[in-house]
């Protein structure tokens, strides 16, 4: 990890820049109005050891940090690839290749927000990454609605939710037809946006104001008013225009929040946790779940998968659980 004066020095070559890359972690994303990050990384990629080695600064860098330690590590792999990154997310980069963005979130954050961000950057392990670009998906994610599936089937640590996309973007049965979101989607992140820089606050600042009842502030009022809108336009996505979302601020497990109410929490998780299974159903008819059957993979994957406790319903299902769902 290089501090931004290293950083901008080395990258002073040209020759450099293929390897030292902006790295965000979730602090920057959740604290800078740009969501920027503060510090790079050198990244070898997939290089070998000579390859690596005619980026004498950087090598230099790596062996002076980086070897020592490596070489305490157990596994034999990590210690003789010692230049290389542990764990490298291949399967990341495959999937954001041909992205203009990326949306990002927190793992952990007591605040639900997603933000686009460049795809052109390491990501920590603190940062949840969706490879999506489009403004539909943004407002499906952001959405109350998301958000509620994510506090039911998250863990926590302390009053912070802990995303885990396991269970939490796996099982999210998404809407078929999205493309009514797209303009919703782009004027709430646009606005947001607007609001973080002329502020100089991010996302966690923002929210802070968004869900305080004393907070009247026009720019403030006009998110909440879009929130309500993107919110209503998710639900209608799902064919539910009989759904009274009643947005408010209401007293919930994380705090006072401007949120649904409670009476339509439990209805969305309800027709969510539905849609999960009606969906699994067909999956299984399809034969997707036997074994040895092969997992399609592509951008818009959404999907669902695993056993957080569920709302207390089981009497809708066998388990009341969300489904273990093939990812398309």
């Amino acid at each position: 990890i290089l501090e931004p004066e290293e950083a901008l020095q080395l990258l002073d070559s040209p020759y450099n820049r293929e390897i030292i890359f902006p790295y965000l972690i979730g602090k920057d994303f959740t604290t800078h109005p740009e969501q920027a990050p503060s510090r790079y990384v050198i990244n070898f990629g997939e290089r070998a050891l000579e390859e690596a080695m005619s980026f004498p600064e950087c090598m230099s860098i790596v062996r002076s940090r980086v070897y020592e330690y490596r070489q305490t590590v157990k596994t034999k792999k990590v210690r003789e690839n010692w230049w290389l990154f542990e764990h490298r997310a291949p399967a990341l980069f495959s999937a954001i290749e041909g992205l203009d963005r990326v949306l990002i979130r927190s793992r952990v954050s007591n605040k639900h927000a997603v933000a686009f961000v460049s795809k052109e950057m390491i990501y920590s392990d603190a940062t949840v990454v969706f490879a999506y670009d489009d403004d539909t998906s943004f407002a499906v994610i952001q959405s109350s609605l998301h958000e509620q599936w994510a506090v039911q089937y998250s863990s926590t640590m302390k009053r912070d939710l802990r995303y885990a996309p396991t269970d939490v973007f796996e099982t999210f049965p998404f809407p078929y037809d999205l493309a009514p979101l797209e303009e919703i989607g782009e004027r709430y992140h646009e606005h947001r946006r607007a609001i973080m820089l002329a502020r100089q606050e991010g996302l966690t600042a923002t929210y802070n104001r968004f869900h305080d009842p004393d907070e009247t502030a026009e720019d403030i009022a006009h998110l909440r008013d879009l929130h309500v809108e993107m919110d209503q336009a998710v639900a209608a996505a799902y064919g539910w225009d009989d759904l009274d979302l009643g947005h408010g601020f209401h007293e919930t497990a994380q705090g006072v929040r401007f949120t649904i109410s409670e009476s339509a929490r439990r209805e969305v998780l309800t027709r969510l946790l539905r849609l999960n299974h009606e969906r699994y159903a067909e999956e299984v008819r399809q034969g997707l779940h036997e074994k040895g059957s092969k997992r399609g993979k592509g951008k818009r994957s959404r999907g669902a998968a695993d056993d957080a406790d569920p709302l207390e319903q089981g009497e809708l299902f066998d388990d009341g659980r969300p489904k273990q769902r093939r990812l398309f």
